[in-house]
């Protein structure tokens, strides 16, 4: 279960406090809690772990080279700077990008490349498609054609062999084969649920549906830590 805050750092007060405690309950239930927050400092990132958060999600959204063209609220070395402080606290890490703001193929690249100097290595990268939201600097985006989302997925499974790769954001407007090739394509991974943080996502039971067509199985929960000696 992924827990999302609209904030742009974690402070230190009763919300907080309230995550800390959510985080408690739902890892009291069986459950893997994973959560995303926006930047942490190494303390917050400990308490987080102290309460039994088993990942940390920060996406690094595009390469350093065209941050700065889409982001302005906070730097690519604080990106990086709080996946540190996450994994200094011994949670996995969650992190990835988003295709189709109109970056050129090699921020692309650029992207992946960073994201496969991290050490260790992460052990989920979520592959969003831009959902363009009316009113956003993006409305006006095209959709992501399938075949980049492919071979997105194919180049991160290249490069990441150890990372779950997570076909994300944009599923809602992917048709049952183009989802299949990205299956084929090396994601092993979905976000289930009415919505992803801010945009429609598949229902449940559509996704049931289509794993029974196409011959996949729900992995069972596990919560593996990383290994010592790598972090």
């Amino acid at each position: 279960m992924c827990l999302g805050a609209a904030w742009r750092e974690v402070r230190d007060n009763k919300d907080f406090d309230k995550v800390l405690d959510m985080v408690k309950t739902i890892n009291s239930k069986g459950l893997e809690v994973c959560a995303t927050l926006g930047m942490v400092t190494e303390d917050q990132a400990k308490r987080l772990a102290e309460a039994g958060l088993y990942a940390y999600n920060h996406n690094l959204d595009t390469s350093e080279e065209n941050y700065n063209n889409i982001i302005s609220t906070r730097n690519y070395d604080d990106r990086l700077n709080t996946i540190k402080n996450v994994r200094k606290a011994g949670l996995t890490v969650c992190s990835g990008g988003i295709i189709g703001m109109g970056e050129a193929i090699e921020d692309r690249v650029g992207m992946l490349y960073t994201l496969s100097l991290l050490r260790p290595q992460q052990e989920s990268v979520p592959i969003n498609a831009l959902v363009a939201v009316e009113g956003t600097p993006l409305a006006e985006q095209p959709p992501v054609p399938i075949w980049d989302m492919v071979r997105m997925i194919a180049t991160t499974r290249i490069i990441l062999p150890k990372t779950a790769v997570r076909l994300s954001a944009g599923r809602q407007e992917m048709s049952l084969e183009g989802q299949a090739l990205c299956f084929l394509a090396g994601a092993n991974s979905i976000f289930a649920g009415e919505k992803l943080l801010t945009t429609p996502n598949p229902a449940y039971n559509q996704d049931m549906e289509m794993f029974k067509l196409l011959g996949l199985s729900p992995k069972k929960a596990f919560a593996d830590k990383p290994k010592e000696e790598l972090v």
